[in-house]
């Protein structure tokens, strides 16, 4: 494939996302104000709930068999590893360069999750039609691009929006909690302060079970009656419980906050996805043409078609909030650049030719480009989505956006020539 045709394809999708999020951010200036930050933050939560889901299920439903799947196997693989190595340097980062208690997280899910989705979705069939593609010659390229590429849409949906969605919300809480927190600690002070003051004059006898609370346990010792054997044993045995009460009560929290991580609209819709397509006798009732229910699936893509150009909105017009007034370090933008366009297309290399040197992947050229190019992407857009939602680090998400994506440019070019020569 020629270097410039490469150049054009590779120049392509990330042109139309910056011509979309133009329009959107001329939406959003304060002369228009049509996309106002309310108006973002509606829409955010539409996408969320309705759009997004129903994209991953239609692409799901209709692309994917169980015979696919037990021959994919490693694609989930590779992202587990994709993933797993952006979040280890992205936390190493974070670290370093310390940007922030509220976007050590967004650096994170930045470097973790990436645009599995939405950008293949249009560089892969672009690929297939370009004359002089090497890929060109296969006759299913089209319709087997589009499959590699819906199941790693959704797998990569259930990454972002579990750890990611998990990460940034907790930072979210952290944040905006700890002016409230220290606020509340004041008061705690003060208010003890005056107890202990007023704890300090005469103590009369009828006062001193109230006295003997404010007591070091070696005073208050003089007070108490020696206990009995049979009073100390249920005492141990009351604490052992009050013990295994509370490790019970974590757990429980501790779980049931998994779950909620895990039931996101997103990944609800992936995972019933999955059970329609590997399904045959769902599967002919949804997705096939003359399927009894298959309003159901057109209706589906119908709402899932509105999730890529609602959510670039959505980025455009945060791009101008975040162009005004950001105090985002550069070094965070360069690290996460680094990290992304240099660091992990070179494990990618090595984890893709590995797995297909030990017999881990299936003959096909394509297949093993969209394991390489999930090591190449920019950030995911839900990731803005995300920090939308909750309200922490939007500036900061839009510049980070901003210069990936321009960089994503050329970074895609040249990565995309390197991985072709390596599979042709």
């Amino acid at each position: 494939m020629k270097f410039w045709s490469l150049l054009i394809v590779a120049w392509m999708p990330i042109l139309e996302v910056l011509l979309i999020g133009s329009v959107a951010a001329l939406l959003a200036t304060s002369y228009i104000n049509i996309l106002s930050s309310e108006a973002r933050k509606h829409v955010n939560k539409i996408v969320f709930a309705v759009f997004v889901p129903a994209l991953s299920f239609t692409c799901l439903a209709e692309s994917v068999t169980l015979k696919d799947l037990i021959s994919w196997w490693f694609m989930p693989v590779n992202l587990a590893i994709t993933f797993t190595i952006g979040v280890t340097l992205g936390w190493i980062a974070a670290k370093i360069i310390i940007p922030g208690s509220h976007l050590q997280s967004l650096v994170i899910a930045c470097c973790s999750g990436g645009n599995w989705g939405t950008l293949p979705l249009i560089i892969v069939p672009a690929l297939c039609s370009e004359p002089g593609s090497p890929f060109q010659k296969a006759s299913d390229c089209d319709s087997k691009g589009l499959s590699y590429v819906s199941l790693s849409l959704a797998l990569g949906n259930i990454f972002i929006w579990t750890h990611n969605y998990c990460v940034i919300e907790r930072s979210a809480k952290i944040h905006k909690g700890r002016f409230m927190k220290n606020s509340d600690l004041s008061k705690i002070r003060d208010a003890d302060l005056e107890s202990s003051e007023a704890s300090c004059y005469v103590v009369r006898e009828e006062d001193k079970g109230e006295y003997e609370t404010l007591l070091p346990s070696s005073t208050k010792a003089d007070f108490e009656e020696p206990k009995s054997k049979n009073d100390t044993s249920v005492d141990a045995i009351t604490n052992s419980r009050g013990r295994f009460q509370e490790i019970w009560n974590i757990f429980k929290k501790n779980a049931e906050d998994v779950m909620e991580f895990l039931l996101t609209p997103p990944t609800i819709a992936a995972f019933i996805g999955l059970f329609v397509g590997v399904i045959p006798t769902l599967k002919s009732l949804i997705t096939v043409e003359d399927a009894p229910l298959r309003v159901i699936q057109s209706s589906l893509k119908i709402l899932g078609n509105a999730s890529i150009p609602c959510t670039i909105l959505i980025l455009g017009g945060n791009l101008t909030k975040g162009i005004q007034k950001s105090a985002l370090k550069p070094l965070v933008v360069v690290a996460i650049t680094v990290i992304r366009y240099v660091l992990l297309p070179i494990c990618g290399i090595g984890v893709v030719t590995g797995a297909d040197k030990l017999g881990f992947l299936p003959e096909s050229p394509l297949f093993k480009y969209v394991l390489l190019i999930q090591f190449t992407v920019p950030p995911a857009m839900s990731i803005g989505t995300i920090a939308q939602l909750f309200e922490v680090g939007e500036e900061e998400c839009s510049v980070i956006f901003f210069w990936t994506y321009l960089i994503a440019a050329v970074a895609l070019t040249v990565w995309s020539m390197v991985y072709m020569s390596i599979l042709f």
